[in-house]
């Protein structure tokens, strides 16, 4: 599976409520901003406020910048929609 379909399988599987599912994928590429950025917003979804901000170092974005977690998720659906990521 190509990687931008992996992460919005991901994706698709945190906004169902499958944090587990969701979580083995973003830990796949840890160097990868994307894979942090979702790994981060996992663990803010958790609970997990200080592993959560470990997580959004280097992907550009901050634990406050987002109103809710399932906003932040449509805006990394979109980000990966926009990407052009192939592999």
């Amino acid at each position: 599976m190509a990687v931008s379909e992996d992460l919005k399988r991901a994706v698709d599987l945190a906004v169902a409520g499958d944090w587990d599912g969701a979580h083995q994928i973003a830990q796949r590429d840890e160097q990868d901003p994307l894979h942090r950025w979702l790994h981060a917003v996992l663990h803010k979804i958790e609970g997990d406020d200080f592993n959560s901000r470990y997580w959004y170092r280097g992907t550009g974005h901050s634990y406050e910048e987002f109103a809710s977690p399932e906003v932040e998720l449509h805006a990394i659906r979109t980000a990966l929609d926009n990407s052009g990521i192939k592999n």
